[in-house]
């Protein structure tokens, strides 16, 4: 048995994004046997606002399928810009300090810091080292690095204080693991020896998550017709996804009626994505959907949309990818020819030119056109899931790794 700490701005029951790995690897491991805490903040992504039944300024203690959850008080802004991220992310290393410095007295064999934020590592590593505890720093996206690189935060000089920071800290880590083969090698780039560093894949349920057979109630709901091919995109709405670039799509296909639109999500740019789509028949906003009826919704998809900003597209892998594979339909992603998502998707999908909306509707269109070539894709998708992305695999990997690192 391991006695495991964890810490993070994002948890259950956040539904999508990094909340929802952390705790289905925190439930995963607790059933497995091993001492499960976790340190985290208010409920609050992708909405950006405090979730119903949570306060924003109250620290509270509850039990979670077998994890001790400590919840820790998080300013989250009306108005998202660099500066209020930047307060808001402090606010969590400032307010889960002292509940993280107090868990030292359980004597945890590995304390378990999960990037993003990365703002939040140093008192992790201070936990671990006051405690005698391993220390494992996971990324789940380069947040420093992507900021700069979309233009959230600016000044060269910031950017070069952030980044040696972030150096100095990395290195006093014990293991450092990231979610793609890309990501690990910028990880040697900011000085993680390969011995300390670590591919820790995300997953997916691919029992929960599987092509369904016959007919899906969420068509009937959203009014859409059997023989309409659903273009679905779903996940995050911010500044990271790119996601402007299907209002081109869509307005450059609005004259063909086989084709209809599907944006589900929540966000910081919600509000602006649903005035965009106001104005386009072709298009339907809807909200998040629960948990249970998410393989509705993938399945909803006879082709998935991952649109992601080439400035970013090594910085981040993004999560809703698994999902997407699992549920067996194809995906048009605007990824560069060299990054993780077009490696990936490669096989399975269509990759095109980040800035290029005539490239992606000509290729939305021609999937729409080849039922074939969309059931070879879909499939392709399904069968790297059930080899690659196994969420027992995985999990049953990284246990191996974390008893590994605890006995050295």
């Amino acid at each position: 048995m391991v006695r495991i700490l964890i810490h993070g701005i994002n948890y259950t029951p956040e539904l999508i994004g990094v909340g929802k790995y952390t705790g289905e690897m925190a439930e995963w491991l607790a059933a497995r046997g091993h001492e499960v805490r976790m340190v985290t903040a208010q409920p609050y992504y992708p909405a950006w606002r405090i979730g119903d039944g949570f306060s924003a300024w109250r620290y509270q203690k509850e039990c979670l399928n077998g994890v001790t959850v400590f919840r820790c008080p998080l300013w989250v802004p009306k108005k998202l810009n660099g500066p209020t991220r930047l307060i808001h992310l402090l606010s969590f290393a400032l307010s889960s300090m002292p509940i993280l410095i107090s868990q030292v007295f359980n004597r945890p064999h590995v304390v378990f810091s999960i990037a993003p934020a990365f703002f939040t590592t140093p008192v992790a590593l201070l936990a671990a080292r006051l405690s005698g505890a391993k220390a494992w720093l996971h990324i789940q996206d380069f947040e420093v690095d992507a900021a700069f690189a979309l233009g959230i935060l600016k000044m060269t000089k910031l950017r070069r204080a952030i980044g040696s920071l972030e150096t100095l800290i990395i290195k006093h880590f014990d293991r450092v693991s990231t979610i793609s083969n890309l990501m690990v090698k910028t990880l040697w780039k900011k000085g993680v020896s390969k011995t300390r560093s670590l591919l820790f894949l995300n997953w997916v349920d691919t029992e929960a998550i599987r092509p369904l057979k016959g007919s899906n109630p969420m068509r009937k709901k959203l009014d859409i017709d059997s023989d309409t091919i659903v273009a679905l995109y779903s996940g995050s709405m911010g500044q990271k996804q790119g996601i402007e670039i299907l209002f081109d799509v869509a307005q450059k296909l609005k004259s063909n009626p086989k084709i209809k639109f599907v944006l589900c999500g929540e966000g910081s740019a919600c509000s602006r994505i649903q005035s965009m789509a106001s104005d386009l028949t072709n298009v339907i906003c809807i909200p998040l959907q629960p948990v249970d009826r998410l393989n509705y919704l993938l399945n909803l998809a006879d082709i998935h949309l991952l649109p992601q900003r080439a400035d970013a597209a090594d910085l981040v892998m993004p999560s809703k990818l698994t999902g997407i594979l699992a549920s067996g339909r194809p995906v048009v992603t605007t990824s560069n020819p060299d990054t993780q998502v077009a490696q990936v998707v490669h096989s399975c999908g269509i990759v095109v030119n980040p800035e290029d909306a005539d490239a992606f509707a000509e290729s939305l269109l021609w999937l729409a056109e080849q039922p074939q070539e969309r059931q070879r894709l879909g499939e392709a998708g399904r069968n790297f899931a059930l080899k690659k992305l196994s969420k027992d695999k995985i999990l049953s990997e990284f246990e191996i790794s974390l008893q590994e690192l605890v006995n050295q």
